[in-house]
């Protein structure tokens, strides 16, 4: 049996990360002592090594890797010896690839009921994290792309971006509310019409169980500080994709800061990533969204007792 500090230092995962995988996406199951302290057996510690593989040699996202390691270990009479993966990450991808095709194809078409059939059906395959992170957004890109290249119209870019967006949406209300989190207001301001990482970064903060107001792109800054005012807003989050909404971002968030001097910012975009000279860069968030949970379980999941 081996304490959480112990298992930490063996494969090189942070405590905190451990104690995510568990809680989150029930990555292992260890025993715990009397005091409540958690002790880890072999078995736990193969399996964390190998969601570990997963994710460092294959790519894999925690949620994939750990639904592939319940398929593995299902799969076997003798859950202690090895077994090749179920589903191998180049198949997942593929099958991933084929269903953005299919989902983006529809769309193009105006075929929304098909559409919203293979996103019922992909979710039920594949899983919650896996059709956002690795279906939706790839098409969200694509429908970017294909818009400011001219293959596809704006109607067409319209309708698409605002059906996945609504099947984003539905997820708001799913994750509960965890009252230490920040209350947060997510936006893209005034002349920003690009809102795929803003609304990727919502999601992933209310599946981690703060609130969010999430207003969009193209937002009037006369509509944001009435929301500051009466909602106790403690974080918000703005995106952009151009350099050129740098600095006028960077004169908002200092009339933000002149009235609301608690309120936190994160900011994100390539607009901010690729910036010379922003004005906070501390508060930039990495477009890696991996990044974004080691940030997040930094910031506001570190009050735990030692070695718990």
């Amino acid at each position: 049996m081996y304490s959480i500090k112990q298992v930490a230092a063996m494969l090189g995962i942070q405590a905190v990360t451990l104690r995510a995988w568990e809680n989150r996406y029930d990555a292992v199951t260890p025993e715990r002592t009397e005091s409540g302290y958690r002790m880890y057996t072999e078995e736990n510690v193969a399996d964390l090594r190998w969601l570990k593989e997963q994710i460092d040699q294959h790519q894999a996202n925690i949620s994939e890797a750990v639904r592939m390691l319940k398929i593995r270990k299902a799969k076997r009479p003798d859950s202690s010896s090895p077994a090749p993966m179920v589903h191998p990450v180049p198949v997942m991808e593929e099958a991933h690839a084929q269903m953005a095709d299919q989902i983006y194809d529809s769309l193009y078409h105006f075929q929304g009921e098909r559409a919203n059939g293979l996103i019922d059906f992909g979710f039920t395959m594949y899983g919650y994290d896996s059709m956002f992170y690795h279906v939706l957004v790839p098409i969200l890109v694509r429908v970017g792309d294909a818009w400011e290249a001219g293959r596809a119209t704006v109607a067409q870019e319209h309708f698409m971006t605002q059906l996945i967006s609504q099947r984003f949406y539905q997820f708001f209300h799913l994750f509960p509310i965890y009252p230490h989190l920040p209350k947060v207001l997510a936006l893209c301001p005034e002349g920003e019409h690009h809102q795929v990482g803003l609304l990727l970064f919502s999601l992933f903060m209310r599946k981690n169980g703060a609130e969010v107001l999430y207003l969009g792109a193209n937002t009037p800054e006369e509509g944001v500080f009435p929301i500051l005012r009466e909602q106790k807003i403690k974080l918000v989050c703005l995106s952009i994709t151009s350099p050129g909404l740098v600095e006028p971002c960077d004169q908002l968030i200092d009339r933000i800061r002149d009235e609301f001097p608690h309120i936190r910012f994160v900011l994100g975009g390539k607009g901010f990533e690729r910036a010379k000279h922003a004005r906070h860069p501390e508060w930039i968030m990495p477009e890696d969204s991996a990044d974004w949970q080691s940030w997040i379980e930094r910031e506001y999941f570190t009050d735990r007792p030692p070695g718990a």
